[in-house]
């Protein structure tokens, strides 16, 4: 949603940008909220001896790592819904009604295109806690880097501006990628060492 909400483009709708642009962040935090907290009291309703036990452990681990070798392969998206917002909504609606559901979209994570598996790992992590407060954390932090791209286009005024963005993001696309690898791997190691632990 990134090109979809830009001070260009919302100039031509008659809407304001900042404001879009808050209620994305807003309803991508919220949206994060959400599934942190729902994946967190679906763990919870696991008792604590079957969700911290090796066994368990060690399925999350290989999950994570199945995960792992799916975003290794380096494809544009990985198996999820292939659903995005109505992009109609752009022209029927004030800025900050498409602005908050493009943003919930984004930080529910598990109802549009999954880019990497670290969307599922969130999730996964967030259940495996059990307790609303961690979920909820898990889930705010992913709603809210999901979202924060969109702040890059503070300064477009005009074409070149929106290109050199775009650029940018681009030449981040990698490390970034490459940091959501890293992640997913050390999630492996962390909850195999909990696994260890545990036996």
């Amino acid at each position: 949603m990134l090109s979809s909400i830009s001070p260009l483009g919302e100039r031509a709708r008659h809407s304001r940008w900042w404001l879009t642009t808050t209620a994305y962040l807003l309803g991508s935090l919220v949206g994060g909220l959400t599934v942190g907290g729902l994946a967190a009291t679906l763990g919870g309703l696991l008792p604590d001896g079957v969700r911290t036990s090796r066994w368990t452990l060690v399925a999350v681990a290989a999950l994570l790592l199945v995960g792992l070798v799916l975003d290794l392969r380096n494809q544009r998206s990985v198996p999820s819904w292939r659903r995005q917002v109505d992009e109609r909504w752009l022209t029927r609606y004030r800025g900050w009604v498409y602005g908050v559901g493009f943003g919930a979209q984004l930080g529910f994570g598990l109802v549009t295109i999954i880019t990497s598996t670290t969307t599922y790992a969130a999730v996964l992590l967030a259940a495996l806690t059990g307790h609303l407060g961690a979920g909820l954390a898990i889930g705010a932090t992913f709603g809210v880097v999901r979202a924060l791209p969109s702040l890059l286009m503070a300064r477009v005024v005009d074409r070149g501006d929106l290109h050199r963005v775009f650029i940018r993001v681009e030449r981040w696309a990698n490390p970034a990628r490459a940091l959501a690898k890293v992640a997913l791997g050390g999630a492996v190691v962390i909850v195999l060492a909990a696994a260890a632990v545990g036996s």
